[in-house]
C-alpha cells in the first residue's frame, strides 16, 4: 500500500471519491471535479489517498490553520473502501496526516468520529487519540 498527497485532480480521483464518500455519509454527495480542485488548491488543506496496487482504496483530508492561540489541525472525512478495511490503510493515512500536521507546527490534531463507527474509534484510540470532554455544536446555515 502507498500513501500519496494529492496534487492534481484526475478522473481516477473523481471516481474514487464517488465510490468512497457514500460509504462514509449517506447525506452528503461526493465532491465533483470542481470541489476536489478547490480542496486541493486550498491553503492549509492536504488530501491524502491510500492506494493498493491497482486503485485508490481510501482518503483523508487534513486541514491546518493558524488561530490566535496555536496552529491547529483537523482530520476530516477518513474513509477506506469496505473491501480494504483491516488492511492498515486507515492507520497509514492517519499517520501521514499526523506527520504533515507536525511538520506544519501543530501541537495537537483533532478529529471526530461517530460512535457507530466502532472500528474507526478503536483505530484512533490505538493511534493515541483521546476522547475530549467538550461539547460539539453545529449550526446549519441556509444556502
Amino acid at each position: 500500500m502507498q500513501i500519496e498527497e494529492v496534487t492534481a485532480v484526475s478522473e481516477e480521483l473523481v471516481d474514487a471519491f464517488a465510490r468512497l464518500i457514500p460509504q462514509l455519509s449517506s447525506s452528503s454527495p461526493p465532491p465533483g471535479r470542481q470541489e476536489l480542485t478547490e480542496m486541493i488548491e486550498a491553503p492549509g488543506t492536504t488530501v491524502f489517498v491510500a492506494r493498493d496496487h491497482t486503485k485508490i482504496i481510501g482518503t483523508l483530508t487534513l486541514v491546518v490553520f493558524r488561530i490566535p492561540t496555536a496552529v491547529r489541525a483537523w482530520i476530516e472525512d477518513v474513509v477506506v473502501d469496505a473491501q480494504a478495511r483491516g488492511s492498515g490503510a486507515g492507520a497509514a493515512l492517519t499517520e501521514a496526516a499526523l506527520a504533515k500536521a507536525a511538520e506544519a507546527g501543530a501541537r495537537t490534531v483533532e478529529l471526530t468520529s461517530r460512535p457507530s463507527r466502532e472500528a474507526a474509534n478503536r483505530l484512533y484510540q490505538r493511534l493515541g487519540f483521546e476522547a475530549r470532554e467538550t461539547n460539539v455544536y453545529r449550526r446549519t446555515l441556509s444556502r
